[in-house]
């Protein structure tokens, strides 16, 4: 199993560690509800190296990387970062990437971990011309900085003004306690944070460093578990889970980011025809009526018939109830339809809500 740069440093917290998509990472340290009210009110650190990290360079790697992915990156200048699934031609979703523009003909593609390996063969696959794709995993490791007091944290460690960098913009080659890197403003939690890309040699000392910066404001170090929690509160997708090889990105909700008036990309016939006649499936938010958490792979039911499966459930730590993502046939998709989630051979009752179910309430 493989291990992140920063092993040592969670076993020395006691962190619990668990495998997740082939890596030892922790899960908890203090305890997951401790974890995300510190998200939700301070700041936590996560560590999430094991994220995968593919180089495509090359005169034509912008128009290349337009024709994998769903979303338009014809739009973006450079430093900006944008979020877009990739699919199979019949509309299932190969993953959900962020994609760093270094420059016009230099994009860094960053991939959930579990998938690396497949995405790299993917990308690899449709390459054509003059264009190379690598796997950098290996040059990188990452931190994310979450919270709203993550930015008066980070700013204590850099020369530069944190607030002149707007949310989904990067500033590459920055030193950050001595240490150079790329910073986002970017996250997975539904709050505001930084995400810090830097050498696995220098991970741990900024580790430490921002971990003394962070003292005077109660900084936490979050795991797996946490930040579980925070993106479903925030109905932010994961791959397995919303989003999958059977799942397309419509079906998942995702509209905003399949732009079908863009040239041809892969993927496109099927949901343009997904589009055009009506999505079959649609992921919708739930609130338990009953008392009871549904989990992955429970099934919904309406008269007795199954219509979908919940994707993601759990107790939401912030708004104190019990909640879940569900696919379910479109035309159960309205706010306030109720049916029935199969858990432990019960039938609790459940209504469709709005999502996100939960937004931050501060600008930044």
């Amino acid at each position: 199993m493989k291990r992140t740069p920063l092993y040592d440093r969670h076993i020395s917290l006691g962190a619990k560690m668990t495998d997740f998509g082939g890596w030892m990472m922790p899960l908890q340290y203090s305890g997951i509800l401790q974890e995300h009210h510190a998200v939700r009110t301070k700041a936590g650190l996560f560590d999430v190296s094991h994220m995968g990290e593919i180089m495509v360079e090359g005169e034509a790697a912008g128009e290349f990387i337009q024709r994998l992915i769903t979303n338009d990156i014809s739009r973006i200048k450079d430093f900006q970062v944008l979020y877009s699934p990739m699919c199979y031609p019949d509309g299932g979703t190969v993953d959900d990437v962020l994609i760093y523009k270094l420059d016009v003909d230099k994009y860094l593609i960053v991939a959930n971990a579990a998938n690396t390996q497949k995405d790299l063969e993917w990308i690899e696959s449709h390459r054509e011309g003059n264009i190379t794709v690598r796997d950098a995993s290996e040059q990188y490791a990452l931190l994310a900085l979450q919270g709203p007091k993550a930015q008066d944290i980070l700013q204590k460690l850099v020369d530069i003004s944190l607030e002149q960098l707007r949310f989904f913009r990067f500033i590459d080659g920055v030193v950050i306690a001595g240490v150079p890197g790329l910073i986002s403003r970017t996250g997975y939690t539904g709050e505001d944070g930084f995400e810090v890309y830097v050498s696995t040699q220098a991970i741990s000392q900024l580790w430490d460093r921002i971990m003394e910066a962070g003292e005077e404001y109660n900084l936490v170090p979050a795991g797996l578990g946490a930040r579980d929690t925070l993106r479903f509160e925030a109905a932010l997708p994961l791959y397995g889970h919303e989003l999958s090889r059977e799942i397309s990105p419509l079906e998942a909700g995702l509209d905003k980011f399949v732009k079908l008036d863009k040239d041809n990309f892969i993927g496109r016939d099927a949901l343009l025809k997904q589009s055009r006649d009506g999505v079959p499936r649609r992921l919708v938010g739930l609130e338990m009526v009953d008392r009871g958490i549904a989990r992955h792979g429970c099934q919904v039911k309406a008269d007795d018939k199954i219509i979908g499966q919940v994707t993601s459930g759990s107790f939401s730590p912030t708004l104190k109830k019990n909640l879940a993502l569900a696919l379910v046939e479109s035309r159960f998709k309205e706010e306030g339809t109720q049916f029935d989630i199969v858990v432990r051979d019960k039938l609790l009752k459940a209504r469709v809500v709005k999502t996100p179910f939960y937004f931050k309430r501060y600008k930044k």
